[in-house]
């Protein structure tokens, strides 16, 4: 009994006790959850789904809806009644949540994934429990919400930063550092939104959905090493890669989503020729047909003109560029500017792009175990997005810029 406490105690564990040690919580947890979903289904079909005030206000999400929600804080009821009558105040359930965070970290950077999985998703039930406990009994205040806020980005940041250290010599580490990136935009954006004036609360990868995926993914891993890599010394743990990548994915594109929201409504409102879709599409279109051409000539030039490939590759590069102006000029954004302007406005656009493009591709390859056509696709895509949509939109066809530049250089009437 005494060596199988220590072997408990020092993670020293045989595969038959690394699974109970995952699975015994889990089936304690998974009785009580799906007995009281069977019951709470039942008693929907009786009498409606039981409404949650507090849910119906902070809305739902793609990954996790209102019924299943509503569903949550129905079956907690006994735990937050139990919680309410102790006379425990907010903040030290706020506390005892980050303790617990910050102790789920350090356990699965030593490689204890279950105890680690089974703390974070018991310190993200005491986070939903305290600010309802604060405004049940009307002690709801600003330093609470703080306290609380805060502190939830210490859990957050302790149970990511516990993953990266655990698999600091895997490619994990990628996204256990993009979730570690992407937990803590999201709610900063709409912390910088709510002080600007703007509600930004949507997307699907908000913090219940954080909590739940990472949690359960970490806190259930152990059980698939055991019975499939028992004699791994350093087991993977892919239940919990898998919930990892799922939260670095959907976490920053909801922070992503967040800030464009977030820029669109501060920004001045303007009467647009096409809709945002239809440029993006054209502009697509175009960049795609101006790449064939470029090919073509090239093809042509150095097979039929038996041109150098050096040469031929800068005379195919000009006329795809013209091609692609000329397209998105008449099509895309149907500009009536001076050409030349906007030609030399072009130009700048697309110089400043092939220097980005060139150089973040041989950032990348400064990463050996990343391939370089993975990284030409990324770079790419940033680059696009980032710099020659929005430059292309708002400086080199913006019509009204244009315009109003030409007034200001204008002498103006004695």
């Amino acid at each position: 009994m005494l060596e199988n406490l220590v072997a408990w105690l020092t993670g020293n564990l045989s595969p038959s006790a690394r699974i109970w040690t995952a699975l015994a919580p889990a089936i304690l947890a998974c009785a009580y959850f799906l007995g009281g979903l069977l019951i709470f289904c039942i008693r929907c079909a009786f009498k409606g789904v039981p409404r949650d005030e507090e849910t119906l206000k902070r809305g739902s999400t793609v990954l996790v809806g209102f019924f299943l929600r509503h569903y949550f804080f129905w079956v907690i009821q006994p735990l937050w009644q139990l919680l309410l009558r102790s006379g425990l105040p907010a903040n030290a359930l706020s506390m005892l949540s980050g303790l617990l965070g910050i102790s789920s970290g350090v356990a699965v950077a030593a490689g204890r994934f279950a105890l680690g999985g089974w703390l974070f998703l018991a310190a993200g039930i005491l986070d939903v429990m305290d600010g309802r406990i604060a405004r049940t009994r009307k002690e709801a205040n600003p330093a609470g919400a703080a306290l609380d806020s805060v502190l939830d980005r210490y859990v957050d940041s302790a149970m990511l930063m516990g993953l990266a250290w655990y698999y600091r010599d895997t490619w994990v580490l990628l996204p256990a550092l993009g979730a570690l990136l992407g937990s803590s935009l999201v709610p900063y954006v709409r912390a910088k939104g709510e002080g600007l004036g703007v509600s930004v609360r949507d997307g699907a990868m908000q913090r219940l959905e954080r909590v739940l995926f990472l949690g359960v993914g970490t806190a259930l891993s152990p059980i698939l090493e055991a019975v499939f890599w028992p004699e791994e010394k350093h087991p993977m743990h892919w239940m919990a890669v898998v919930g990892l990548v799922f939260v670095a994915i959907m976490s920053n594109f909801t922070a992503i989503s967040r800030f464009r929201n977030l820029v669109r409504a501060l920004a001045p409102k303007r009467q647009e020729a096409r809709s945002g879709k239809a440029i993006l599409g054209l502009n697509a279109a175009a960049g795609a047909i101006a790449t064939a051409v470029d090919f073509a000539v090239v093809l042509a030039l150095v097979e039929w003109l038996e041109l150098l490939p050096a040469w031929a590759t800068v005379l195919g590069a000009l006329v795809g560029a013209v091609v692609n102006y000329s397209i998105n000029r008449v099509f895309t954004f149907r500009s009536t500017a001076a050409v030349g302007r906007q030609m030399v406005r072009y130009s700048v656009v697309s110089g400043t792009s092939a220097l980005l493009n060139s150089g973040g591709v041989a950032l990348l390859t400064l990463h050996p175990q990343l391939a370089y056509t993975l990284g030409w696709w990324v770079v790419r895509g940033v680059v696009y997005f980032a710099w020659n949509l929005p430059l292309q939109r708002d400086y080199v066809f913006n019509d009204a810029a244009s315009s109003e530049a030409l007034l200001e250089q204008r002498p103006h009437a004695a």
